[in-house]
Formats: C-alpha cells, sequence, structure tokens
C-alpha cells in the first residue's frame, strides 16, 4: 500500500528527461509512493531510462507501455491503473521536475483540512511568463487563509476564479483524492490542447474542498513541450485552437446556468476562432493552402467563425497572443 501514486505520461525524443523527473521524485521528503510511468509510444523508450535505475527505485516503478495516445490519453491508463489502495494521485509531467517537499506539503494539507484536491504553485520561469503564484490570489480573489508555513489557501468559488485565467493550476502541481480520481478523466480527442483545463474544472466540480499551497511544488524542465513547439505558422496550430474551442464549447455548457462564467468562457472561445483565422490568412499570404477541411468542419458547430472571418476580411479583427500548456 502506497499514499501516493504518481502518474508520469512519457513521449520524449532524448535521453535523461525521464530520469530527472525521476530522480526529483526519489529525492522527495515524502517517500510513500509508488509511481506508473505510461510510455505512450515515445520515440526514446522509457526502458532505457528505467534501467538506469538502482533497484530500490526501480522497485516502486511500474511502467505501461501502449500506442500512441496523446498526453490525455496517456494520464487515463494510468489512472485506469491505480492500485485500489491509493489515497491520493499525483501528476507530474515528464518534462518537469518536482521540487523536495511537494509530496510532504501536498500530505499535510490534504490531511489536516480533509481536503481532496490540492494545486502548489510552478516556480516562476520567464520562458513561461503566463505562470503566476497562489499567493496572487489572495489579493485579487478574497482567497481564505487557511495556513501560513506554507502559505495555503481556499477559494469558495474556485471554478469561476479558474475560468478567468487559469494560468495558477499545473498538472505537475495537482494532486486529487480517491472519489474524484475514481471517475474523472481527460478527453483525449482534445490532444494539443486545451485538455487539462477541462480536467481541473471536472476535479473541482467534483472536490469537496480544494486546496491551493503557494510553495512551489515544480518547475519547468526542458523536454519536449506540447504548445511551445507550435506557433501560428505550424501545421497542427489550426487543430489546436479547433481542440481549445472545443473544450471551452464544453465547459460553456458546464456552466450554462451562470452568466458571469459564460462570459468569461465566450471570450476565451472568441480568441481561439481570431487565432485560427489569423493563422489560416498567414497561410493564404504565403501562397499556401489552408484548411478548408477543418475551417467547414469549425463553421458548421460555430456559426461565429463565419462572422469572425467576414471581420477579418473588413479589416475590423485584430491578432491575437496564443498562451498553453505542456507534457
Amino acid at each position: 500500500m502506497a499514499t501516493f501514486t504518481i502518474i508520469i505520461p512519457f513521449y520524449q525524443k532524448q535521453e535523461g528527461v525521464l530520469g530527472r523527473a525521476l530522480q526529483s521524485i526519489f529525492q522527495q521528503t515524502y517517500q510513500d509512493f509508488e509511481v506508473i510511468v505510461v510510455d505512450d509510444e515515445s520515440p526514446f523508450p522509457a526502458e532505457r531510462e528505467l534501467e538506469k535505475l538502482p533497484p530500490e527505485q526501480l522497485d516502486k516503478v511500474r511502467l505501461i507501455k501502449q500506442l500512441n495516445a496523446g498526453p490525455g490519453g496517456a494520464r487515463n491508463t494510468g489512472l485506469d491503473n491505480v492500485p485500489t489502495d491509493t489515497r491520493y494521485v499525483a501528476l507530474l509531467d515528464s518534462d518537469d521536475i518536482w521540487l523536495p517537499d511537494h509530496l510532504k506539503n501536498a500530505y499535510e494539507s490534504l490531511t489536516a483540512f480533509d481536503g481532496d484536491c490540492y494545486w502548489a504553485s510552478m516556480q516562476p520561469d520567464e520562458d513561461f511568463y503566463y505562470h503566476f503564484g497562489m499567493a496572487t490570489l489572495e489579493k485579487t480573489e478574497g482567497a481564505v487563509r487557511l495556513s501560513e508555513k506554507p502559505l495555503l489557501l481556499e477559494i469558495p468559488d474556485l471554478a469561476s476564479t479558474m475560468l478567468k485565467n487559469w494560468s495558477f493550476l499545473h498538472l505537475s502541481c495537482m494532486v486529487i483524492g480517491r472519489h474524484i480520481f475514481e471517475k474523472v478523466r481527460f478527453d483525449p480527442s482534445l490532444r494539443l490542447a486545451a485538455e487539462d483545463v477541462l480536467f481541473f474544472c471536472d476535479c473541482i466540480l467534483a472536490a469537496r474542498r480544494p486546496l491551493l499551497c503557494d510553495d512551489a511544488g515544480a518547475k519547468r524542465g526542458r523536454g519536449i513541450n506540447i504548445f511551445h513547439s507550435i506557433d501560428n505558422q505550424s501545421p497542427q496550430f489550426l487543430r489546436q485552437q479547433f481542440n481549445t474551442w472545443v473544450a471551452l464549447d464544453t465547459l460553456e455548457q458546464r456552466f450554462a446556468r451562470r452568466p458571469a462564467d459564460v462570459a468569461s468562457i465566450a471570450s476565451y472561445k472568441n480568441t481561439a476562432r481570431r487565432q485560427a483565422l489569423w493563422s489560416q490568412a498567414g497561410l493564404v499570404k504565403r501562397k499556401k493552402m489552408p484548411d478548408l477541411t477543418l475551417l467547414a468542419r469549425w463553421a458548421l458547430r460555430d456559426p461565429a467563425l463565419i462572422r469572425a472571418a467576414f471581420e477579418l476580411g473588413a479589416g475590423k479583427l485584430k491578432p491575437v497572443a496564443a498562451a498553453g500548456s505542456s507534457r
């Protein structure tokens, strides 16, 4: 029996990434855990990293190999294989690194305050400018302070706060209790896009008491980052924006009776439309063919895309910056 099961989806092209993540786990000050690594048909096989571990560490790692299903599909496989006696699941992207007290802070916070969903802050990083720590929420959202060291916060309506700006939530800083990880799953069809945001929302809605810790739980590594390898000139960019719109449309249905939340979601949906159309206009400008099939599929689901296209043609649509996430 282990208190924590740690799930790592693995898809990398370079040596050392998984080993670095695992060492950050084995250096935790709280050691009651086991690890599930899901090799999502990685170009660099996970076995080549695991064979370097000493026996006492390897005994705590379970490897599952599968055909490529994307990060959400890999995480779902891990969630489907959590032992029945596990109390909490902690998520770690293979290109991220935990700080030593992450599991300790999570365990003590969740048990002391009867929490079932927990996020730590992500360590600041100038390359990921949109991150911000939990202490910011105390100033802007009226969070309730539960403890001083570490600074632990509670926000009565965390879902609404998340919908305004979810840049304080990160999968590698997330821990969930049994009644959540038994039923909540990622939507693997949303690969390249906002599957993590939808998962965050569903976990918050299922949670009895979500907790937010300002102490950094993780820092960014430097492996493959799904979003930052895609820009508006990449072939995958339109698909990414479409999947983002689909995730947001699903969120809008979740919050249909909450007008302020619907307004936040609608703003993000419009951003996805604009980014998508600007990327396709850029292809035309470079004398390349836009993805008319996906644009038509999007327009059938979302007539507002056609209106945005007319605004683009009339010069009324302004470009916007993109944001993202990783695995």
